[in-house]
């Protein structure tokens, strides 16, 4: 992501935030389609993740609207409303990481998949990916809107 966006900053973050819990949300269920023979646990969790993920990129949805109907123009109040969604969604994101990661290191079906662990392993970086762009975002906003 490019830092030159300047007031367009929060659509733009919120623009990746709404695609990267959509990608999320969807690898769940790449996930439980993928690994035959997944551990029940997991798949409930999985399934509990998608429903999860989708009301947040519903949220961030609301938020983008919010901004775009704004006429781009973004109080003070909007604006640190939406570095704590930014916020929330890093969390959420750190949070299904580690699923991701507890899932790979200790699912019987996996182990015997290696196929599942590259894919475990792309997810993984995806979702680091956002983490990354958000954190940046967040550090970076110590002062405010410009």
């Amino acid at each position: 992501m490019q830092f030159y966006y300047g007031q367009q900053m929060p659509l733009r973050i919120l623009d990746e935030a709404e695609f990267w819990k959509h990608q999320e949300e969807e690898h769940t269920v790449v996930i439980r389609e993928l690994v035959t023979g997944l551990e029940q646990e997991y798949v409930d969790a999985l399934k509990e993740w998608e429903t999860i993920l989708s009301k947040t990129h519903q949220k961030v949805i609301r938020y983008i609207e919010s901004v775009t109907r704004s006429a781009y123009y973004i109080p003070t109040q909007l604006y640190q409303q939406v570095l704590k969604l930014v916020s929330f969604c890093l969390k959420q994101s750190l949070d299904f990481i580690q699923l991701c990661r507890q899932i790979k290191t200790e699912s019987k079906a996996v182990s015997n998949n290696p196929t599942a662990k590259v894919v475990l392993d792309h997810i993984i970086r995806e979702s680091e990916y956002f983490v990354g762009i958000a954190q940046a975002l967040l550090y970076g906003s110590q002062a405010g809107p410009q």
